[in-house]
């Protein structure tokens, strides 16, 4: 990864420098042997006014693979300024997932342009496809695969292949239907490279295809490819017609979107578009953080609230304020830690073999334990520091409670929301360690008045 981007940025460097001087032919030479994503990267980075110049100099399939590796705002900034003759042309000749994918970038009315200038063909394919819910597999497909019929031998099969090789996404998967287009099996390069020129494909193919729906949500689909080392999984619609398949390639950039997201909201961050994020400006980014830190901010006025109706007891024995922060910091610690371990079990599917209840009461174990592990510490360390027997005791037992509540709602709050349809990494440590903090202090405070009425000790 770090090569990759080194190489960029070299070419990028030297690209401005051939544009600055007016050298166009150094420039062309320069990209010529360049990958598309490496190009695209160092284009990317090069100011407005070079882009589109850039962009010129390559030969026409070369900028079309360029352009699909380009970030969304570049892309959009290319359609601007090229020719209105440039921009068709580019846009006729991409692959229908990435041109989906650029559309759903542009405004509607220059999607409503683009449409009414492509071919009939690609204008129904586009059409079609963004006819699907957004991150459905039927958004993500690409119908540029091949599909053979069981009748044809393994020779014809071989024809079929090489002709339309350069036309399809990927060859490496290859698929039968019937009259209908109904998928009835499938079989690897591999396997009709290896059979015998005059076997019929429907004696050699697999009948039993794993295969999502149109409306399969992406997320599942990047689970089968992932279980089943797919390079390539078809995709039918309800009456099991094959319409499009998603290739590997696209998987990892919905894992890679996931995952972005995940991570925003496990930070209590609004995701807005995943990795545009340090592309916003400042207040874009204010706005999608703030909208969480008010909500928290309200919840944690609650701890505020228990400190104020336990104020009796904060007097007979202000050092017990002391250890309110060691309390809360644990519990919110250990919180996350179940949190994050859930949601990811979650996101894995590792977690449904073991169960909701058995998840909850493993990580409710293991709070206690640890609870218990840090009692040992925090207890002689609070009687040294408050040199007070019953504030250290308070402490001691508030740990064992607090890190045992937390463990829990750490586990069960994002399996409830999870439950429910919702995405369990709302459920992030912000939120766990803001209800953590309201319910220690109220166990910490209410133990402490406790211990004090039985035991003395103001």
């Amino acid at each position: 990864m770090g090569e990759s981007s080194a190489i960029a940025d070299m070419v990028a460097q030297q690209l401005q420098s051939l544009l600055q001087a007016g050298l166009y032919d150094g420039a062309k030479l320069l990209l010529q042997p360049v990958q598309p994503v490496d190009a695209a990267e160092a284009i990317g980075t090069l100011p407005r006014t070079l882009q589109a110049l850039a962009f010129r100099l390559l030969p026409k399939d070369q900028a079309i693979e360029v352009y699909e590796y380009l970030e969304p705002d570049v892309q959009q900034s290319l359609l601007e300024r090229l020719r209105s003759g440039e921009v068709l042309e580019l846009v006729e000749e991409m692959s229908p997932d990435d041109r989906v994918r650029l559309f759903d970038e542009l405004p509607a009315k220059v999607v409503r342009g683009l449409l009414s200038e492509l071919s009939p063909a690609e204008r129904r394919v586009t059409a079609q496809m963004l006819g699907y819910e957004p991150e459905t597999a039927g958004r993500l497909m690409t119908t540029e695969f091949i599909d053979l019929k069981e009748f044809h031998s393994a020779a014809q099969a071989l024809e079929i292949v090489r002709r339309r090789a350069r036309d399809t996404e990927t060859i490496y998967s290859l698929y039968i239907t019937d009259a209908s287009r109904h998928l009835t099996g499938m079989l690897s390069l591999r396997d009709l490279v290896t059979a015998d020129p005059e076997d019929r494909l429907g004696d050699v193919m697999t009948r039993e295809v794993v295969n999502v729906t149109t409306d399969t949500d992406q997320e599942e689909v990047a689970r089968v490819i992932q279980r089943y080392d797919f390079l390539a999984v078809p995709v039918v619609d309800r009456e099991q017609r094959l319409v499009g398949i998603v290739t590997v390639d696209d998987v990892i950039d919905v894992i890679q979107q996931e995952a972005t997201r995940d991570l925003y909201a496990a930070g209590a961050v609004q995701a807005g578009d995943e990795d545009d994020y340090f592309r916003s400006d400042l207040f874009t980014v204010a706005r999608r953080r703030v909208v969480w830190l008010l909500v928290l901010l309200l919840a944690n006025s609650g701890t505020a609230a228990v400190i104020a109706s336990q104020q009796d007891v904060l007097n007979r024995v202000v050092v017990l304020a002391a250890f309110i922060p060691l309390l809360i910091g644990t519990g919110g610690n250990v919180g996350a830690q179940s949190s994050t371990v859930v949601i990811r079990g979650l996101s894995t599917q590792r977690l449904q073999a073991l169960g909701p209840a058995r998840a909850i009461g493993r990580e409710s174990v293991a709070g206690a334990l640890l609870g218990i592990l840090m009692m040992l510490v925090v207890v002689p360390w609070s009687a040294y520091v408050s040199h007070n027997w019953v504030v250290a005791g308070a402490a001691g037992i508030s740990l064992v409670a607090i890190t045992t509540l937390a463990a829990t709602a750490g586990a069960a709050l994002p399996l409830l929301f999870d439950r429910f349809g919702l995405d369990p990494a709302l459920m992030s440590a912000p939120f766990i360690a803001t209800a953590t903090d309201v319910a220690g202090v109220f166990i910490y405070l209410q133990t402490a008045s406790w211990l004090l009425v039985r035991l003395g000790g103001a």
